[in-house]
């Protein structure tokens, strides 16, 4: 129960396709704190025949619209400055289930029905249905899949629940009592239920926000890198020059960027796991896509662009006006290339600096290591000894000791890099501003515990007795006068059980009294 509860607030959809009878399914949905008493309407779909199962769908999804359109009309009619909100709240407290049997789902997966199905079953907040076949489980997930823009996942532990497994995005196997098939048709496999928790709300929203971000800083960083050429064509002519060494232009992917990117894709995480499950509601991005979309990939390219127009022409101005130690100009385009290339290396490497969230060893290791490479390689393939050996493959011959030796240079490093990280900062200073401005009331997830046992004395009865009036709920409520006078007849019968008791008592010390008095006689 308490993964479900968990589950229900993370905002996902929990649906019961099992082969159990109609009174031990509900029973089952009632123990698991799925079917509560205090829900607005459980809708049982029982029909034998096509028409009957599409008139009792039909009514119960007019039922739903009909509560939600009447409670927001109630409202308007009390005044209009509450007609907004009490809709809202509408949506949020009104619960309905769905429960139907596989003879009625037969008729209700059928093409001119299962659309109804679908909409009456999205608006449940609990869609259970028992007595179904394994063809038909692969069936409400096929329709799911089929006509909603949702992520399936299906949780089973015996054979009967293979073809579901298959069917879903997701396949969960439960090793228990029913074998192995299970197991061995899904993608992920525990033990225990209660681990579905963890994998969806800890490993599942970590993967997700690590796969995000990864590809936000892969796009970020290759538009850094590639638009520069852009730029330089409209003083090259176009022409096949490019701007960086062929040797940087082969190992910047492979070598200088590559293992921080990928130390974030495997190691990061914004909060730890103990707060992914205390605050499930952090599962909703996901689902809304918000991390990375359409909007997120423009602000990735907009600000790889920005930066290589910064990368180039900074450098480009500085050059221009600037003056080597023994006076002389920086007039080689070697030289340029190796300060973009060097400012573009540091710039990326910070970059993903901030972006990383949760930092560990091998962060540093791989940040601060592919720095220290990239300087070893380039020192090393503009040395004497290579150009000697292989003088048509490294013409860059001295240009990083005699570049990277002069301040000015480095100076217009640190310019650089200054402007092209700045405005990513202030922009997430912004957005951390705002979000404190609206920061979310805690919600505590309570254990959930069953007040009443009384439902557990139908669940494995074979014949027909007071199923029906049992799971309608009636006996079950009670209305506030009712209940009012209810005490008033306990309170009642117990001071009438007070008063027999006492003349049983005045009745049996009578006799007592008068044995005594003849003993004394």
């Amino acid at each position: 129960p308490e993964t479900i509860a968990c589950l229900n607030l993370a905002d996902i959809k929990i649906w019961v396709l099992t082969g159990d009878k109609l009174e031990t399914a509900m029973s089952i949905g009632y123990s698991c704190n799925m079917l509560r008493d205090d829900m607005d309407e459980v809708f049982v779909i029982s029909g034998l025949t096509q028409l009957e199962v599409q008139q009792q769908l039909r009514n119960a999804k007019e039922n739903i619209l009909g509560l939600r359109r009447l409670s927001s009309t109630g409202d308007v009619q009390k005044g209009d400055v509450f007609a907004e909100d009490s809709v809202f709240e509408e949506t949020i407290i009104s619960e309905y289930a769905l429960v139907i049997n596989g003879h009625s789902l037969a008729h209700a997966l059928e093409p001119q029905l299962e659309h109804t199905l679908l909409d009456l079953a999205c608006l449940c907040k609990t869609v259970i249905c028992c007595r179904v076949t394994p063809m038909q489980k692969a069936q409400v997930v096929e329709l799911v899949r089929r006509h909603k823009m949702a992520v399936t996942l299906a949780v089973g532990d015996g054979a009967n629940d293979v073809s579901m497994i298959k069917t879903a995005h997701i396949g969960v196997g439960i090793s228990g009592q029913e074998g192995m098939q299970a197991v061995l048709a899904s993608d992920y496999s525990f033990a225990q239920f209660r681990y579905l928790q963890r994998l969806l709300l800890v490993h599942g929203r970590w993967s997700y926000f690590r796969m995000c971000n990864f590809l936000a800083y892969f796009f970020y960083k290759n538009f850094a890198f590639t638009l520069v050429h852009f730029w330089y064509g409209f003083f090259c002519g176009f022409s096949a020059q490019t701007v960086y060494d062929q040797w940087f232009i082969t190992l910047f992917n492979i070598v200088y960027t590559s293992l921080p990117v990928l130390a974030m894709g495997l190691f990061d995480q914004d909060v730890n796991d103990q707060n992914s499950l205390r605050y499930p509601s952090l599962y909703k991005p996901g689902q809304q896509n918000l991390l990375f979309n359409k909007r997120q990939f423009f602000l990735c390219t907009l600000q790889g662009m920005v930066t290589s127009f910064l990368l180039f022409f900074i450098p480009y101005g500085a050059f221009s006006v600037m003056l080597k130690d023994d006076s002389s100009d920086f007039s080689d385009q070697q030289a340029f290339a190796v300060t973009i290339a060097t400012t573009l290396v540091i710039v990326v490497s910070v970059q993903i600096g901030l972006d990383t969230h949760y930092w560990t060893a091998v962060n540093h290791l791989f940040m601060w290591g592919s720095l220290i490479v990239y300087f070893a390689i380039l020192f090393a393939m503009q040395s004497d000894g290579l150009f000697g050996i292989f003088p048509s493959n490294f013409p860059f011959i001295g240009t990083a000791r005699n570049c990277l030796s002069e301040k000015s240079v480095w100076l217009v490093i640190l310019l650089t890099t200054v402007v092209c990280i700045l405005p990513g900062l202030v922009v997430s200073f912004l957005r951390i501003a705002g979000l404190k401005k609206q920061r979310p009331q805690e919600q505590n997830l309570r254990r959930v515990r069953r007040t009443s046992s009384r439902r557990s004395a139908y669940a494995f009865s074979h014949q027909q007795g007071y199923g029906e009036l049992i799971t309608s709920g009636k006996n079950m409520r009670v209305s506030t006068l009712s209940s009012s006078r209810s005490l008033e007849r306990i309170a009642q019968s117990s001071s009438w059980i007070e008063n027999i008791l006492k003349r049983k008592n005045e009745v049996s010390a009578q006799p007592a009294e008068s044995h005594k008095a003849d003993r004394l006689k």
